[in-house]
């Protein structure tokens, strides 16, 4: 009975392993990139705490009494760190910064009073904060939780004025109360940075959005992320949809892309599913499909083709030798993609009609062929594909024969029709999923067998901030 219950609970765990769902796209984040992110985050996390304010602080002491009113943070020397918390986010850590006050006081002392400005210090500054990142229910990467610890070893004043010696003698005292203050303060600021304003951030990552009128893509998180001490690793659905029926997807039975390398600051993989499902909703979209005519015709080709069929027209009407010819393609099964470590291609059946059009009649066809092509693709190299196909008649095999001399035109008409067609659908690009505002450079391209790797450095357009008050405004710009 034991061995029974192994081997049960042994096939669940095999089941439920063949049942996850394979990432479409996956993105590994380095401690190199993360070395790039610290100068922004010190940065965004200052400016967090210059804005720090603080309550007026009334009281006395023996014959004094004082006021306190207009706490400004003036300067930050923070000596800061980022780095991966594994299997939690990131850590955020300060050790042994300062922070400089400025404050109007106002103090009575007997019958003398006395107003002006205290410039105060706040000495070994420690802050210890970590995020958590984890994926959220609509598949969106976001920091769940805050933990943040603060403390200041002690603070020192420096009074100006006629009473300057005398202000130093309760100058303990209005400096614990000081650092009491600023330290609650810390941990409040940068919860409030983290949860609301780096949240908003990562909001500007997409999830389900439109690549253009006829497709959607879905970059919905699987799982939470995978964080280790040198890379945080995020596995995405990378999945196209047609907007017009987005129950109708492609399902992924793909490899999973494996990344093993470290040296740059972000890889993105992206497998064979990826392209196979946006080939698939142009596909349901109706859009793999074109007619050639008039003045679309080059003159070679109709040439071409009346010298063809010149036999065919003549046996079913001569007169139909006046009339204009129409190439109709139209893509007959969605095309899929195959990704090796020689490159990519995609392999595309088209059925292709050849017509005459004779004024206010029906068009009479004159052949019907199908086509099947292989485009090879250059990732990320424009106008640069090289086309393999072969041709077949759907009538008769002595037909195939006689289209042998319609190849090398068809290939060209392809080239100057068939890919601009494509390539107009999606010049737009296709949002990849990182904040907005932070740019790929230096790119290099590895093929894999079921998955390309793309291997780059990041550089930042704008700072946190910025790039955050863009989001409020509703304005987005990253795409491939």
């Amino acid at each position: 009975m034991g061995l029974l219950q192994v081997s049960v609970i042994f096939l669940l765990s095999l089941t439920t392993m063949t049942l996850a769902e394979p990432p479409g796209c996956k993105i590994r984040i380095t401690d190199r990139g993360l070395e790039m992110l610290k100068t922004e985050t010190k940065r965004f996390v200052e400016e967090e705490l210059s804005n720090i304010t603080m309550p007026e602080m009334r009281g006395e002491e023996g014959r004094f009494q004082y006021t306190i009113k207009d706490v400004k943070i003036t300067e930050l020397n923070l000596t800061s760190d980022l780095r991966f918390q594994p299997d939690v986010g990131l850590l955020f850590e300060v050790q042994n910064s300062s922070i400089t006050l400025n404050f109007q006081r106002r103090i009575l002392y007997w019958l003398f009073y006395d107003e002006g400005a205290i410039n105060a210090s706040a000495e070994g500054v420690n802050i210890f904060t970590v995020l958590h990142l984890t994926k959220d229910q609509e598949g969106r990467l976001k920091i769940s939780n805050v933990t943040c610890d603060a403390s200041i070893a002690k603070m020192r004043a420096r009074f100006s004025g006629t009473l300057g010696r005398v202000y130093d003698l309760i100058g303990a005292f209005l400096t614990t109360g000081m650092r009491f203050l600023l330290n609650k303060q810390i941990c409040p600021a940068l919860n409030h940075a983290a949860l609301v304003l780096v949240n908003q951030l990562l909001e500007t990552i997409p999830v389900r959005t439109e690549v253009d009128s006829y497709v959607g893509i879905d970059y919905s998180l699987l799982s939470d992320p995978v964080v280790t001490e040198t890379s945080l690793d995020m596995d995405f659905r990378g999945m196209f949809y047609n907007l017009k029926n987005e129950n109708e997807v492609l399902v992924n039975y793909a490899m999973n892309p494996i990344v093993r390398e470290y040296d740059r600051m972000i890889y993105l993989a992206l497998s064979e599913f990826f392209f196979d499902s946006g080939l698939f909703s142009y596909f349901k979209g109706g859009l793999f499909q074109m007619q050639i005519a008039n003045e679309r015709m080059p003159k070679d080709l109709e040439m071409l083709l009346r010298t063809t069929y010149l036999g065919t027209i003549m046996m079913l009407n001569p007169a139909l030798m006046e009339h204009p010819l129409s190439l109709e393609l139209e893509v007959t099964s969605p095309p899929r993609s195959t990704i090796k470590t020689s490159g990519a291609n995609v392999a595309v059946s088209c059925n292709v009609k050849v017509l005459v059009l004779p004024p206010g009649k029906p068009a009479v066809q004159l052949s019907s062929m199908t086509m099947v092509r292989t485009t090879v693709h250059t990732i990320y190299t424009t106008n640069k594909s090289v086309f393999r196909f072969k041709i077949y008649s759907n009538q008769s095999a002595l037909e195939s024969l006689a289209l042998i001399p319609l190849q090398g035109p068809l290939k060209t008409m392809l080239q100057i029709s068939v890919v601009p067609l494509i390539n107009n659908y999606i010049k737009r690009g296709v949002q990849i999923p990182l904040p907005d505002g932070i740019d790929f450079i230096e790119e290099v391209v590895e093929y894999h067998n079921g998955y390309i790797i793309v291997g780059a450095n990041l550089h930042f357009r704008t700072g946190l901030r910025e790039i955050i008050e863009r989001k409020l405004s509703g304005e987005t710009d990253n795409s491939i």
